[in-house]
């Protein structure tokens, strides 16, 4: 029996154990003498952890006496994070390097970030699923503040840590809540008492659990944190922020709003819809006034998530493939947008001012270009993929019965869409000043070139994407 168990968990088995036997030949090794080879390693860790999970097949299985469950949907989730993780790595060692910030702890930081999500997206209990929340945000609590000499990165990290303990409160008390009234912690025994009328408690709970969840993918009203600790934290961290946590966090809510609560779709529906329209409108109307890419890429990140829960609100196992279609898609952007503002310097020091890229196509005609496709992409300007993401979306909320919903997210859309556009006007329309540093890493490069190649080439098939997202849509809502 317990031979079987820890067949199932030896994904999070390895990487853990890897992080750990790299804390120990880091630290009596010389410390940061090993901190490239340690992202290195850990990039290729990633890597072949998520080609392994993804070559995996079968029925669900389950652990621990049901408290962890490996299915579709769950792996399916943490290729993405692991894939999305290893990008984010790689991309982040020059800029790392050049600022004395690359120390072994900060692979091994995501390293052990990467497992709590992995264990996120298996639980199948409350408890499993606070212990992997956990391990994630304790790791990244010391990531946001990794910049120890900056007022901004330690301002960063202290929010990011005391903000987070207000949610896994919150969330703790919604899971004592629910335990209290449904008399177990498991999913399957929440699901058999939340059926037909469910008491006032078990609401509560509930409302709870989902305001703990809107914090961990920064949905309005929750998103407070979300601008200050993306404008704070060294840019890598910020690029990382936006990709793998959101994925498992997003993985999470629709894991235990189907597989706990899917009884009474009614009640939640409700409530991911408000979070939704919050979102989408907060993020494409606070956007508009800001100077600072990153601060923008914050507020457009809540508006993402506010689409991405619009699937989710539709209750449906469509829905739930729209929103994992859609994730895959905004990770995939983030990424090539990450690596274009990791590229913008000036005398080798990081800018971020919007203002730093008018006439930047005059120097950079290729650069401007991709960044071109990926802005429009985030905008939803057809026919890149990042149209049919939003589409996605939109189409399941209204085959849900949301067609209100819908309509608003259209609109959201096109307010959201200014802001995409008037990077791209300075870009091709600004009056010139002083140019940024010419010359971009070779790693940076790809995944700019890769992104904004996706985003064109994509739609053609959604590079197979689609049936996959299908198969775990279906395990988790049946």
């Amino acid at each position: 029996m317990i031979g079987e168990d820890i067949q199932i968990v030896l994904p999070e088995l390895l990487l853990a154990c890897f992080a750990m036997l790299g804390l120990i030949v880091c630290v009596y090794g010389g410390k940061d003498r090993w901190a490239p080879m340690m992202l290195w390693a850990t990039c290729a860790v990633f890597a072949i952890m998520a080609f392994w999970i993804a070559s995996m097949g079968g029925p669900p299985r389950e652990a621990f006496f049901g408290s962890f469950i490996d299915d579709s949907f769950a792996r399916f989730a943490k290729v993405v994070i692991l894939l999305s993780a290893a990008a984010v790595l790689l991309m982040s060692e020059g800029y790392m390097a050049r600022r004395d910030l690359l120390r072994f702890e900060y692979p091994l930081l995501v390293a052990l970030a990467a497992v709590g999500m992995m264990v996120m997206v298996s639980a199948n209990d409350l408890i499993t699923l606070y212990m992997g929340l956990e391990l994630q945000s304790l790791s990244l609590y010391v990531v946001a503040a990794l910049r120890r000499d900056s007022v901004k990165s330690t301002e960063a990290g202290l929010k990011y840590f005391v903000l987070g303990a207000l949610s896994s409160g919150l969330l703790l008390y919604g899971a004592s809540l629910t335990y209290g009234y449904a008399g177990t912690t498991e999913f399957a025994g929440i699901i058999e008492a939340a059926q037909g009328e469910v008491s006032i408690g078990l609401l509560f709970g509930l409302v709870f659990l989902i305001a703990g969840f809107a914090f961990k993918v920064s949905a309005a009203p929750f998103h407070m944190w979300t601008p200050d600790v993306y404008e704070g934290s060294p840019t890598p961290v910020t690029a990382f922020f936006a990709t793998a946590p959101k994925v498992a966090a997003m993985a999470l809510f629709a894991r235990v709003v189907h597989d706990a609560f899917g009884g009474i779709v009614g009640d939640w529906q409700q409530i991911v819809a408000f979070l939704s329209v919050v979102s989408m409108f907060l993020g494409a109307v606070a956007a508009i006034g800001q100077t600072n890419i990153k601060r923008l890429m914050a507020y457009s990140s809540i508006a993402h998530m506010g689409f991405a829960l619009m699937g989710l609100a539709a209750g449906t196992a469509f829905g739930v493939q729209a929103m994992l279609v859609y994730m895959v898609i905004y990770v995939v952007m983030n990424i090539g947008t990450f690596a274009f503002i990791l590229s913008m310097e000036k005398d080798g020091m990081p800018v971020t001012d919007i203002a730093a890229l008018k006439s930047y196509s005059d120097k950079e005609p290729l650069k401007a270009l991709a960044m071109l496709i990926l802005m429009f992409s985030l905008a939803g300007v057809p026919p890149l993929l990042g149209f049919f993401g939003k589409f996605y979306v939109l189409r399941a909320a209204y085959d849900g019965g949301l067609a209100w919903l819908a309509i608003a997210g259209v609109l959201a859309s096109v307010i959201g869409a200014f802001y995409y556009l008037r990077i791209v006007y300075y870009m091709y329309f600004g009056e010139e000043r002083d140019a940024l540093d010419r010359g971009t890493p070779p790693v940076l490069w790809g995944f700019l070139v890769a992104s904004a190649a996706v985003m064109v080439f994509g739609v053609i098939n959604f590079f197979g994407i689609d049936p996959l997202a299908l198969a775990a849509a279906e395990s988790l809502v049946n």
